[in-house]
């Protein structure tokens, strides 16, 4: 759908991509002020008002200034690229300038005020290419990293925080958005910004964009740098790109990726960082090689069957299926508990030097340990009950050593994950690549540090259950509730994934076959704000 004002014609923000926006902003249909406005009134019907979808914790109070200096700049010295007065989201464990009048928290009202020393590597690369930070968005508080993993029962649910409340998808009232980065995912799918990013440890970012219905790439870790982002582990974190179209995502990664001193391991990319926009080819998926790992695929009945179908369409497009093509080390990597103890030990590790770097800190909590004791003092405050007594994950966390036990865990991570796991898997099947449905795709991926690319693939039927049946704050189940396809690869091979995860999309159309619930729309566009005066 495109809207008109004064005879030309205006994109629908609801699915408007970031090339159409700049296109428009380049032909000067409209301004970065007018769009920045736009896209804060559709923050303000749906974040707090009407469905409520808590989203976004803050916007950015100085996004219009910026937005005004960008279009002077761009009328007098020309525009600095395709990201030039782009709006758009971080999650808010993504560090960006304090001067900006935005905070930097996980969520908790611990880092409430906090001074972070710089932006965030990211975040700079993409500031200095012209885009304009418009908010941050709302998370599993700590990036789930504060209550038992998963549990809802009791125990801290994804897409909760102290701060912003809790995170609903917007395909059906009080559902489940799934993990950590559920913010950015729930305000891609309804275009409460142009892009946004997420981050991943363990499903943080393809998760939500499953549910959400839009496109997740998870980075190879060390492509992206994590500097100036709230860690949980040097080993498994990494920033991504959350948008509504491969195309969107690429791009931005394209300007994210690349070294950076103050995360070594980026130092370490096997050459100059490729054109991501290059990979987007329609028929990148001819003569490619692709497996399923059957094995994983358990309990999800209707998105198994939508699996199955879709592999027909990857042999139009003129791929090669290998069904099985399952890891040797499935039952290892479905029972292994490495994982686990390295998280306990990496989240305090990294947690406290992210903390001693910050320049002020007006709670006074610099390590894991005064967290804890910051949230036992506070704890009526901190979160709805039945949750706010957990605080299970962070004491495990402060109990943990780096010692033989962690070092061995970190050994079998890898072996699990990378040698005996993907790695084995695309050289025993002679795979360009494997393809599963992103609810089972994560694990292997953490472990490894190998890129997951999820791209939508389906609903769930109007007359599935609704769960959980007893009383809940959120449903995990309901109807229309998207889920999608994860396209995972070995290390830097992005360049491939993309073009894969970009021709399947492009045959497919899987996103606008189902909207958001009505009230869950944003009315807001261009055109209204164009029509003020």
């Amino acid at each position: 759908m495109t809207f008109k004002a004064s005879g030309v014609a205006l994109p629908d923000l609801y699915e408007a991509s970031i090339v159409e926006l700049q296109d428009g902003l380049v032909k000067r249909h409209f301004t970065s002020v007018q769009l920045v406005k736009a896209y804060l009134n559709r923050i303000e019907e749906v974040n707090l008002k009407g469905p409520a979808l808590h989203a976004v914790i803050e916007t950015n109070p100085m996004a219009l200034s910026q937005a005004a200096a960008l279009d002077d700049e761009r009328k007098g010295k020309g525009g600095r690229g395709p990201l030039h007065g782009i709006p758009l989201l971080l999650k808010d464990n993504i560090a960006t300038l304090h001067e900006e009048g935005m905070n930097t928290t996980a969520g908790s009202y611990a880092l409430l005020g906090s001074v972070v020393p710089r932006d965030a590597f990211a975040a700079a690369q993409l500031r200095e290419a012209g885009a304009i930070f418009i908010g941050k968005s709302n998370l599993s508080e700590w990036s789930g990293m504060r209550g038992e993993w998963g549990r809802l029962k009791g125990q801290v649910p994804n897409g909760l925080s102290e701060r912003g409340g809790q995170t609903f998808s917007p395909y059906y009232p009080n559902a489940h958005p799934s993990s950590s980065s559920s913010g950015s995912g729930v305000a891609m799918a309804i275009g409460l910004a142009a892009g946004s990013l997420g981050s991943d440890t363990h499903g943080s970012i393809v998760f939500p964009s499953s549910r959400n219905n839009i496109v997740g790439i998870k980075p190879t870790i060390g492509l992206v740098s994590r500097s100036g982002v709230i860690p949980i582990s040097s080993h498994q974190d990494t920033v991504g790109p959350m948008c509504r179209s491969v195309t969107d995502a690429a791009l931005l990664l394209n300007f994210m990726a690349g070294p950076d001193p103050r995360d070594e391991v980026t130092l370490r990319q096997p050459g100059l960082v490729p054109d991501y926009m290059k990979a987007l080819d329609k028929n990148a998926l001819k003569g490619a090689r692709l497996g399923v790992p059957r094995s994983f695929i358990r309990n999800t009945k209707v998105i198994e069957e939508t699996f199955n179908s879709s592999l027909d369409v990857f042999r139009a497009l003129g791929a090669e299926i290998v069904d099985p093509a399952d890891f040797p080390d499935t039952e290892e990597l479905l029972t292994s508990k490495a994982e686990k103890r390295v998280l306990d030990v990496d989240f305090k590790v990294d947690l406290n030097k992210y903390l001693s770097e910050l320049v002020d800190v007006p709670t006074g909590v610099k390590t894991l340990a005064a967290l804890i004791e910051f949230s036992e003092k506070r704890a009526d405050l901190n979160l709805p009950p039945p949750f706010y007594n957990d605080q299970s994950q962070f004491k495990q966390s402060e109990a943990s050593q780096v010692d033989d036990a962690y070092f061995s865990a970190l050994a079998e991570d890898f072996d699990l994950g990378r040698t005996r796991g993907i790695d084995a898997t695309l050289a025993q099947f002679n795979l360009d690549a494997i393809i599963l449905p992103t609810e089972h795709a994560p694990g292997p991926a953490a472990i490894a540090g190998y890129p997951l690319i999820s791209v939508p693939l389906g609903f769930q039927p109007d007359d599935v259950e609704l769960l959980p049946v007893t009383p809940s704050s959120v449903y995990t189940q309901a109807p229309g509730l998207p889920f999608g396809i994860a396209f995972m690869g070995t290390a830097y091979s992005e360049f491939k994934l993309i073009g894969y995860a970009y021709a399947f999309e492009q045959a497919t159309h899987v996103r606008l076959q189902r909207k958001a619930y009505e009230d869950a729309i944003p009315r807001t566009q261009l055109t209204d704000i164009m029509s003020q005066l």
